[in-house]
């Protein structure tokens, strides 16, 4: 077969089959004029055939600086509309990069409402989130101390605390079981990741609970979360709202023979504000009970602040970790910054999709939330890898991926590979996917995206089930086998470009 028949029957994905004039035997690629090109690399068609993944598998390969027309090097199923799990994340670091800047940093200030005089504030303090996603204990710790080296003694009025300048929710997606710690409430104000620590340990024939706002070198325990132990044997864990604050229970048979896990906050404003007074009365302040204050007044002073790292080393932390919390962060940030305050996360993750769509040309990008943790996100492939292809993008993105491993299909680490790959995964149960860039030994540079989905599948789960779903790490392992297969077989392919 010529060598441009063959070529083009692959670019199109697969779709048709070959020739009536072709050997029955899939031909092996041969290597191109440009030094493209491996004698032994498997047809992508056997990876996917051999790969058991059910439901849809989609791919596609560009290189890097072609006009944003150009055909794709490889594809199949471009066009296929798959949830991108945390994928997602790499189009909300491109947004908040372009929008806010790599040197932005978010800052959490306390602000007065009247004078200071002679350590005594005639007047109101207020706690005001500025949607720092990393602001912990010890950080707060940190303010409570520089407020009282401002000489700040006494407050005449209330405490109040701001989480408003963002959409406040209670968590990010309603679908998720309510005990995951990835799914916590979001402001602009937040604390440790909106989590609280629970531990139990045995402790003179009973059981000894604790719910704190841990960090290394802190431990404040909480009011606003609470956790009592039940006689059941399942559910492991119950969640109620009552009054404003988190009421958990646990299953006394779950508890073995002690442990700890983080649990999700629902009002992470309030729990800031709470922690933060009980730092502030260790310093000697006593400090009226938080209230919420959704109008900042006019006419503050700031005492203190704390400002975070900035934004680049921030979104490299998200790719690498793939936090929730920090990724509905900096896409509500940058959509009140380009906009305004967006009046949800869902529509600020519609406004983000349309920034996509006017900055890059995508199509079919439809965002839920900035995280990919909603299963109704839908991103295709191929907008994904026209996206990380584009000019500009990859000096963003690629220096703060993560290092992807190449693995033989032994599950061995793959010794002098031809590409260099970095990515970003993505995983919810029936929903797995890896996209990032690619360069080789002599210079080429190449985006890719893999996303796998069986929706149906994912769909047919109950709520509870979405923990540990029954074949749902078998799926994944072959989702991330065909990746890997991939990969390996681009290296092969490309991997002298």
């Amino acid at each position: 077969m010529p060598r441009r028949l063959f070529l083009g029957t692959l670019l199109a994905g697969f779709a048709r089959p070959l020739l009536a004039a072709a050997p029955a035997s899939s031909l092996r690629p041969r290597l191109r004029p440009e030094g493209l090109g491996a004698e032994e690399a498997t047809p992508a068609e056997t990876l996917l055939a051999e790969a058991g993944v059910t439901g849809i598998s989609s791919f596609a390969l560009a290189r890097v600086g072609d006009a944003p027309n150009a055909p794709l090097l490889e594809s199949h199923a471009p066009e296929a509309s798959l949830p991108p799990a945390s994928v997602g994340k790499c189009l909300t670091a491109l947004y908040a990069l372009e929008v806010l800047g790599p040197k932005h940093r978010f800052a959490t200030r306390l602000m007065a409402t009247g004078p200071l005089r002679n350590g005594r504030l005639d007047g109101d303090l207020i706690l005001v989130g500025g949607g720092d996603p990393g602001l912990d204990t010890t950080d707060l710790a940190g303010i409570a101390a520089r407020m009282k080296s401002a000489g700040l003694r006494e407050v005449a009025g209330k405490f109040y605390y701001h989480g408003s300048a963002l959409p406040e929710a209670r968590l990010i997606d309603a679908s998720q079981p309510d005990h995951l710690g990835y799914n916590p409430g979001v402001s602009a104000l937040n604390l440790n990741y909106n989590r609280v620590h629970f531990e139990w340990k045995p402790e003179g024939g009973k059981w000894r609970v604790t719910m704190e706002a841990r960090t290394k070198k802190y431990r404040p325990a909480v009011q606003i979360a609470s956790m009592q132990i039940a006689d059941r044997s399942s559910p492991v864990y119950t969640y109620a709202d009552r009054g404003g604050r988190d009421e958990w229970t646990v299953s006394r048979e779950a508890l073995g023979k002690g442990g700890a896990r983080w649990l999700p906050v629902r009002r992470p404003a309030a729990y800031a504000a709470e922690v933060f007074a009980t730092l502030a009365r260790s310093g000697g302040l006593v400090l009226k009970t938080p209230e919420p204050l959704r109008q900042l007044p006019q006419g503050m002073t700031e005492i203190a602040r704390h400002e975070s790292p900035q934004l680049g080393e921030i979104a490299r932390l998200m790719l690498r970790y793939s936090n929730n919390l920090t990724a509905e962060l900096l896409g509500l940030s940058a959509t009140t910054r380009a906009s305004g305050r967006p009046s949800s996360i869902p529509a600020s993750a519609r406004a983000m999709s349309q920034w996509a769509a006017e900055r890059y040309g995508l199509s079919g990008v439809a965002m839920v939330d900035h995280s990919g943790l909603g299963d109704a996100s839908r991103f295709p492939t191929e907008a994904l890898v026209r996206m990380l292809s584009a000019p500009g993008v990859s000096q963003r993105l690629q220096p703060i991926l993560k290092d992807v491993v190449l693995m033989d299909e032994q599950g061995r680490k793959v010794s002098r590979p031809g590409l260099t790959v970095v990515g970003k995964t993505g995983t919810l149960n029936f929903v797995s996917g890896l996209a990032g860039y690619a360069d080789s030994r002599a210079g080429g540079s190449y985006a890719f995206a893999i996303l796998s989905g069986d929706v149906p599948r994912r769909d047919a789960l109950s709520r509870a089930e979405r923990e540990r779903p029954r074949g749902g790490r078998t799926w994944t392992a072959r989702a991330r086998r065909l990746q890997q297969a991939l990969l390996l077989r681009w290296s092969q392919v490309y991997g002298s470009a």
